[in-house]
This record gives C-alpha cells, structure tokens and sequence, in this order.
C-alpha cells in the first residue's frame, strides 16, 4: 500500500513568473565597456602614428613655447592665454611623434575620467565618454592645410584640455553639499576664474553648471550661470583683456576657421561637442545603475556606438597624398636630405603639386642633376585638395626663397607670417639663415638666443652659433655655399603679388649675375617660362661655362624644340644625341594620330612614353603659375 507524502498547509506556492527568471548577467560584463575604451585610444594612437607621423612633426615646426616667464606673461593677455600657454607646452613632444601621441593619449585618458566623475556616468556605459574623444580628435586629424593658417597656438592640445577643465569644474561644483547659497557662489567664483584662464571651455562649464543647477533642484546656480555667461566676458573685454575683438569675446580659445570667408563645416565637431555635454548635463542621474541584465542589448548598444564612431572618424580623417607628400619632402629638407626628395618625388601616384616640383627641382639642383633629371620625375600643377585658398608662400615659400638665394624674400614672408599667425619656431630657423647669409650677426644671435628657449630646437641654435662673425666658415658650409652663389646679384626688394614660383623664374631671367650656378639657374628658368627667344642667350652662355662638358639632356630637348619651333637659330651643327631626336620625332607623329583629343586626354595617351621629356613638358602642363 503506498503513503503519499502529508501536505504542509502554510508551504508558499512560487509565482509562475519565478520559474521563467533568468539569471543576471554576469558582473565582469560591465568591464568590458572601459576595456573598449582603453582598446579605442590604443588604436587611434596606432593610427595617428601609421598615418601622421610627417604631420605631426610639422605641427611641433609650426609652434613656439619659450621657456621664459616673459612668454607665459605674452599668453595670458588674452581669454583662455592658460590653455594656449600649456598647448604649446604640450606640443613641442611632437618633435618625437611617439611623445607627443602619448601625451594625446593621457589627457584623452583624463578627459574620460573627469566626464565620468561629474556627470556620474556608470561603468558599464563608460563607453560613451568615447564621443567627445573621437570629436577631439576630428578636430586634430581633418586639419590638413589648416595647419599653416590657423591662429590659435597650441590648437591640437586646446580643445581636450578645455573640455577637461570645463568637466573638473562641473565635478567640483556637484560634490558641493546642499546648501542655499554655496553653489551659486561657487558658480559666480568658477566663471570669474574658468573664463580668464580657459576662454570659451570656463563658458561651457558654467552652462553646464547651470543645466545641473536644474537637475539639483539649485535654481539660484542656474540663473547665477546665465547672467555669468554674458556679463563675465563682457567685463573682462572692457577691463581686462585688450587684444580680443568683441566678436569673438565669447569664443576665445576657440580655432577661426577664417581666411577670406567663414569654412562652417569645421566647427561641427565642436558644434557636436557642446551638445554632447549638454545632453549630458540634462540627463544627469538617469543612465540605469547596477550590473548588466539585459546583455544582448547592451553589447548591441556599444557595437552601433563604435561603428558610428569609427565610420565618423574616418569620413572626418583628412587624407590627401599631395598633402602627406609635401610633409615628407620638407621634412628632408630639413634634415638637408636632399637624396631623400628624390625618393619621395620618384613614387608619385598622382600628379603633383607645384610646391612638390619645386622641392624636387630644389634637390636635383642641390646635387648638381637638375639638367638630367628636371622632367624624368611625374610633374604637373595639380591644385591643392582643400576648400580653402592655399597660397605657396605659407607651405614651402620661406624655404624654397632662402635655398634659391633670396633670403630678404624669405625674411619678409618669415616677419610677415609671424605677425599674422603667430611666431614659429620654423619661421625663427629661416631668419636666423637669412641673417647668417646677409653677415647680419646680432640679429642672428638674437633669433638663436629665442630658440635656445625651446625644447628641442636649442642644438640646432647651438649649432648655428659656429657661423656667427664667421664668413669663411659659412662660405665653406656645404648648406650654405650654393645659397650664397645665388645671392650674387643687385638685390633690391620688391613685391612676389604672393605668385612665388613665377615671381621667382622671372627673378632669374631678369637679374645679371657673373656666378656660373646662377647663371644655371637662369637657363631653367627660361625652360619654365618657355620663352624661345630668352633660352637661346642662356643656353649659349651655359655652352660656354661648360665647355668639354656633355651638354645636359633636357637642355638639349629644349634647343632641339625651339629649333624645330622658330627657325630663327641655325640647330643642324649643334651635336644632339640620337635619343633627343627619336624621341621628338616620334612625339610629333604621335601628336598628329591625337588631334582632335583635348589637352587632358593627350595627358594620358602622351605621358606613359613621354612624360619624361621636356615635349611633355611645354606642350602639356600647364597653370604652373597657379598659386
């Protein structure tokens, strides 16, 4: 007989619901969100580093700290003179890329923690403090040829150190107790204190105190903030700062996006910004707590956010090749490398630039091949890849004018650019050569006691000083000796209507020199300017400076040409090679088989076969005169 089990009347029946419930998810899961935080700044400094390195190292010629207290003094006349005074700081460790990215990388890493702390953002959706990371770097990565224009020193360290402090300041001013007046105060005394020292990022922070006044039920802190914003920069503009137009009182430390007209798209990224922190501000104490219990929608969440950050930083990421290119041949020569341009200018997959030429032409003049080689590297006269109306004078003028012999040409722009853009150290290199050159020797120590307040410039200053009051050593420098050649000519200083490349042919042709290497150089200047009647007297005079040598074969191309073109010199008796005249014939045949293509189409079918020639030359590239 079987016993069935006595029934306990007061046991609890489980709800149905109890059954069904699953387990919560496990708590590591919230760490995965930081760890993509750290994988996401490692990849960027990758990126940075693989992609960057030549705009990084111009972005440290580009700037000037000083060591000085006078210097820091020169900084705070102006709103938000603390953040250019540590940009600039900041700035110099890219002359070590590496340095430089690392720093990037740690006040990315404080930004985070400091957004985190004050906004009170959980850990399982730290993730999100990646936005206003990515937005920084925008801001550095979609420059391109900005890098040469904008006004705002140390602008690559800017934007994440103000929104650092603008976070520390919201962090302070929510940990304050409750009370009635504190935070108020506290609000009045950080915008007093934030805006001098941080401009438009003391600004931000006192709108955001302002929002979380709300959110912490302190509405005498948010009125405090909005009378703050308008009244506090209106003050200091009458009674503190004198250097700052009215315009721009409220966006101090902020970068001008202004050359001949407003470029608004590059201020979305911090456009972007402001509403990030706002939204931040207004949503503070929402974002759910606890560990992670839906994980499928968590992991979907972070997935999008990532995908959207990466996609937006790369639409962002400014890649020209002409841009990157011209970088790394200035960066040879800096270092004097002259086989180095070479190198850059032999791989062109595109066609390049003018101020590419000329630094290649540069450097087959500075070794001595310019005759052999001018035209068997890619040439053209591609327009910069940029909205905004690039001069050459500001990208290579200053170096191409010293290295060609017209250091007053290279002081000026030197002086001139300084005042407009704010003083370089690349600018204070060229003056100190152009001093050097000009036996100009207390201005030249003047320069070089400047930049031996620099971090990483000073050697070279030291090196410089062995040439001070020294005329046969400069002479017997093999940096200098060519540059002097070339300054052997009435020089008398006169206006380039900022047309570097024509301003400069024209100088050659037009001045007298008895030096053999100007008078070189004068002969490629009449090629440029493809004036038959001025190459004729320069290629006799080279024939003669040169006599017993073998006549170089682009000078020959051109002599064969111009010939052929106006049969005003007799060319039969003149000895050209077998290849100089096969490769003209078969040109002309081929130009009859393309009439009726237009110019741009005769590039293509010519250059394969003859772009190595000087017939390509003066019959296909044009607007050399561009910029």
């Amino acid at each position: 007989m079987k016993t069935k089990p006595a029934k306990t009347k007061n046991a609890p029946t489980p709800p149905p619901s109890a059954k069904k419930a699953s387990k919560p998810a496990a708590p590591w899961l919230k760490w995965l969100s930081p760890l993509l935080c750290v994988v996401a700044v490692v990849a960027a400094a990758i990126a940075l580093l693989t992609l960057e390195e030549e705009f990084l190292w111009k972005l440290q010629e580009l700037n000037l700290h000083l060591h000085t207290p006078l210097f820091f003094k020169q900084q705070m006349v102006v709103a938000g003179g603390l953040l250019t005074w540590l940009g600039t700081w900041f700035t110099e460790f890219f002359y070590h890329p590496a340095l430089g990215v690392a720093w990037m990388c740690l006040w990315w890493a404080v930004l985070m923690l400091l957004a985190s702390r004050a906004f009170r953002v959980p850990l399982k959706w730290s993730a999100v403090l990646l936005v206003p990371v990515a937005l920084v770097l925008i801001t550095v990565v979609d420059m391109g040829y900005w890098v040469y224009y904008l006004k705002l020193r140390g602008h690559v360290f800017v934007a994440v150190m103000g929104l650092s402090a603008a976070c520390a300041l919201v962090w302070a001013f929510r940990s304050l107790p409750e009370g009635k007046w504190l935070r108020p105060l506290f609000v009045a005394v950080a915008v007093m204190v934030g805006y001098p020292l941080f401009g438009f990022y003391g600004l931000l922070a006192t709108l955001l105190m302002g929002i979380m006044g709300i959110r912490l039920r302190s509405y005498a802190s948010t009125i405090v903030a909005v009378v703050a914003i308008v009244a506090v920069p209106l003050l200091c503009y009458r009674f503190v700062f004198y250097q700052t137009s009215l315009g721009n009182t409220w966006w101090a430390a902020l970068p001008l996006y202004y050359i001949l007209e407003e470029h608004f798209a590059y201020y979305v990224p911090y456009i972007i910004m402001v509403v990030f922190f706002v939204v931040m501000a207004a949503c503070y104490g929402m974002l759910p707590k606890g560990n992670v219990k839906k994980p499928v929608l968590w992991a979907l969440a972070h997935v999008v956010l990532g995908v959207v950050l990466v996609l937006g930083v790369k639409q962002f990421w400014y890649r020209d090749y002409n841009f990157h290119k011209e970088l790394r041949m200035q960066q040879c020569m800096e270092r004097a490398d002259w086989e180095g341009i070479l190198s850059e200018a032999r791989d062109l997959q595109d066609e390049p630039t003018r101020a590419i030429v000329l630094m290649k032409n540069l450097a087959l003049f500075r070794l001595g091949r310019q005759g052999d080689e001018m035209y068997t590297y890619r040439t053209g006269a591609k327009a910069c890849n940029t909205p905004i109306p690039v001069n050459m004078t500001q990208v290579v003028g200053c170096s191409i004018y010293f290295y060609y012999g017209l250091a007053n040409y290279c002081y000026r722009w030197c002086l001139e650019d300084g005042v407009e853009y704010g003083w370089r150290a690349e600018y204070l290199k060229y003056m100190t050569r152009c001093a050097l050159v000009n036996d100009e020797g207390r201005v030249a120590r003047k320069y070089l006691d400047l930049l031996k307040q620099t971090r990483y410039h000073h050697e070279w200053a030291e090196q410089q000083e062995k040439f001070l009051n020294n005329r046969q050593a400069l002479e017997a420098d093999a940096g200098y000796s060519p540059v002097l050649h070339l300054m052997n000519f009435d020089d008398q200083l006169s206006s380039d209507q900022s047309v570097m490349e024509k301003f400069l042919m024209y100088h050659f042709v037009n001045h007298h020199s008895d030096d053999k290497l100007y008078q070189d150089q004068s002969l490629n200047a009449a090629l440029w300017m493809k004036d038959i009647p001025m190459f004729w007297p320069f290629f006799n005079q080279y024939a003669l400076n040169h006599t017993g040598e073998n006549m170089p074969i682009h000078y020959q191309e051109a002599a064969y040409l111009y010939g052929h073109l106006e049969k005003n010199v007799d060319i039969s008796s003149m000895p050209f090679s077998q290849q100089v005249k096969q490769s003209y014939d078969a040109f002309m045949k081929m130009a009859e088989r393309c009439q009726g293509m237009t110019e741009e189409q005769m590039k293509d079918v010519f250059y394969p076969q003859f772009g190595k020639t000087y017939y390509f030359e003066y019959f296909l590239v044009r607007n050399q005169k561009l910029y």
